[in-house]
Formats: C-alpha cells, structure tokens, sequence
C-alpha cells in the first residue's frame, strides 16, 4: 500500500509534541531493536532474558546458547507492524546458532524493517508522476557464549546497524545513517530440583544491549540519537509437574541507559519560551553516549521516584505439554508518563519433529493503542544435528 509522506510526518510530530509538553518520554533511534521480533517472547509479553533456550535467544539472551540441547538451529520470524492503517510495514527476522561444544556456542543474525513503499509529490496534481521511496532499517549482528562452569554462562555480541530513512532532495543526498554497538549477557540454570510434589528448576539472566555511538544523518552533533541501549534482569521457574507437562512463570525488568529529557522550564517561571525549548534540546543532544549510560542511572528531573517510572516490568507463563505443544500468556507495563504501553499478549507454539510454529497475539490496555495490536505474529524455527544431555 502507499502511503503519503505528509501522514507519516504527522503521526510523528503528534508523537514527539506529546512526549515533550505532557511527559518526559525517553525517544531513542532505530527503535526497531527493542521491539520483540518472534512470537514465543511475544507470546509472554516480549520476554526472553531468563526464559529457557530456542532458537530466538539471540535478541534476548546469547548467553542461553551454551544451554541448548540442540546441536545447531535456524529460525525466521515475521512481524506485520501499523496494520491498522498500512500493509507493507512489517519487521523480519532470521537467526542461526551454533552450540559447537559442551561449552561454547556462537549466533548470528539478521533483522529488517521495512517502511514500504512512501509516495512523494512535489504537487497536489493527481497526475503527476509520483517518486516512489522505500525506508528501511537493519541490524547484523554475531555473538559467542560460553560457559564459565556447569550452570552459568556469559556471552559477548557485536552489532552493526544502518537506518536508510533519509529521503533525498533538491538540498541533500539520501546518505544512510549507521553505528554499532555491543552486548554483555549472562544466564544461570539450576539443576532439577526434587520438590514435594514435583520438579523445579531455577534460572535467571541479565543482558546489557545496544551500547555504542548515536546515530546520526549528518555531521551535526545536534542531529544525532541515542541508540536504544537498555539493561534487562529477569528470573523464572519451572514447575516440572511430570514427564509430559511443564510450567514456566518468568518476570523481567528493563530500563533503557539513556538519558532523561529535562524541564525545559529553566528559570522555573512556570512558563516555558521557545529559546528554553530549544536550549534544553541542545543540551540534551550534546551529551555523548557514555556519560548518557552514567547519567541514566539518577537524571530523572523528579529524583529516584522518577527513575522508577523509566523501569518498564512483565510478567509471562508459557505450558508446554510433551516438549511438542505450548500455550503462553503475559503482561506488560510501562508507566503512563514514560510512554504508556501497556499489553496482555497470548500464544502457542506447535513443534512436530524438528520443525517449531509459534504465534502470538497482542491486546492493548492503554488509551495509546501500540502498532502491534490486534496484530498475529509468527515463528518458524528448525533444530538439526545431535542432541546435547541435560545434566
């Protein structure tokens, strides 16, 4: 579908004069790498740090990897995004890993949003000749895990992305923007553990994601972003109930290392000018990205209630009946003031031999409706080559 340029330019100043006059919503670039790109994290309300292995693991956790029974797997997930008012924006995914002995592993993958196809007119004739634009962002990246001892394992990953949303015209080119960036990640599994009347098994893990350069069109500092590095911590417990079922319940926290926008209001005379606007936006936009992982942790203009608000948190279970069926559920939150998403999701995953099918579905539970609503993603994931044991 096309879609007019001066629609989407609107829905994003609609956007950015919310976040600035009625909250302190930290924005970020290239967005597209927070979003959950396979239906089993979002079938749990886009969780995955502590989650036990699949083939996904390399957005969440590479860590996990170390883990895996499979000796090798590939996954393809794809996402359709604005259904309500598009059909050609969708976000895509492909993933391969590697568990090349007892300990390490290695993962890559690849991740593409596409904007689809954008008409531009220089005029309202209904007869001109329209240039026809396709914006899109994509993400390479490659990891390696091992494992420091039985239960615990770390992994480091790189990344290079490159946002090609520029459009060219009479007074500029149409240059894609890049950067890169680099992960640190770790996860614990516990053995099974014999309880009363079943099995358990502990596991937890934290990721340090998308930490690098901002992101920038052109040579102008004040025209650069911040990239969307974030810390997640997350725990989860598995209720062996017997040989054929499984329960899961996870929870995971998150909190974007970026700075916090300021009170624009600099005299405090409770009226904010444009050159007080325009001054605190500057100032923001000079902060490099290292003192903004520093700055993240205590800037919030209100103090450490603020901070708080800035941690988004949810909750996911997921049954699995006989390692071959799956029924998932979650929760998500974000404060009202930091950006308001907040979702229930559902799910189910279908594995026959060694071929995996997962979907989810997203219902909103905010006023601000997500681009993901009522939107029904899939997974296609497939494991090969020997098995690893367990213990």
């Amino acid at each position: 579908m096309k879609k007019s340029l001066v629609l989407l330019m609107g829905v994003f100043l609609i956007q950015h004069s919310w976040a600035q006059e009625e909250s302190r919503v930290i924005t970020t670039g290239v967005p597209f790498l927070m979003v959950a790109a396979d239906a089993r994290s979002a079938g749990m309300a886009d969780q995955g740090v502590a989650t036990s292995t699949d083939a996904f693991s390399q957005q969440y956790n590479p860590a996990k990897y170390a883990f895996s029974l499979d000796k090798q797997g590939f996954s393809i997930s794809y996402t359709p995004y604005l259904t309500g008012l598009v059909n050609d924006i969708s976000l895509g995914q492909a993933t391969y890993f590697n568990r090349i002995s007892e300990r390490s592993a290695f993962a890559g993958s690849l991740r593409f949003f596409g904007l689809g196809d954008i008409e531009l007119r220089q005029t309202d004739d209904p007869n001109e000749v329209p240039n026809v634009v396709s914006p899109n962002e994509f993400a390479i990246d490659g990891s390696y895990a091992l494992k420091l001892n039985e239960r615990f394992s770390m992994s480091v990953g790189g990344r290079y992305i490159r946002s090609s949303l520029r459009i060219a015209s009479d007074v500029g080119d149409a240059k894609p923007a890049s950067t890169f960036a680099v992960d640190l990640a770790g996860f614990y599994q516990s053995e099974e553990i014999a309880y009363d009347s079943f099995n358990g098994r502990w596991r937890a893990g934290f990721n340090i994601q998308n930490v690098g350069p901002k992101i920038s069109y052109n040579d102008d500092e004040l025209g650069s972003n911040f990239i969307p590095a974030n810390l997640r911590l997350g725990t989860g417990f598995d209720f062996i109930l017997d040989e054929y079922n499984k329960v899961s319940i996870n929870l995971e926290a998150t909190k974007l290392l970026v700075p916090t926008p300021q009170n624009p209001d600099i005299d405090g005379d409770g009226v904010i000018t444009n050159e007080e606007r325009a001054q605190t936006n500057d100032d923001y936009r000079r902060i490099g990205w290292v003192p903004g992982i520093f700055k993240s942790f205590g800037d919030a203009p209100d103090g450490f209630s603020e901070e708080l608000k800035e941690i988004t948190y949810s909750i996911g279970s997921e049954y699995i009946y006989q390692d071959s069926f799956a029924l998932r559920a979650g929760y998500f939150h974000e404060n009202a003031e930091k950006g308001a998403r907040k979702f229930f999701s559902l799910g189910a995953g279908f594995k026959y031999n060694v071929v995996k099918i997962d979907v989810s579905y997203l219902f909103s539970a905010s006023k601000v409706r997500s681009p993901l609503e009522n939107t029904l993603r899939f997974s296609l994931s497939f494991a090969f080559g020997d098995k690893y044991d367990e213990y």
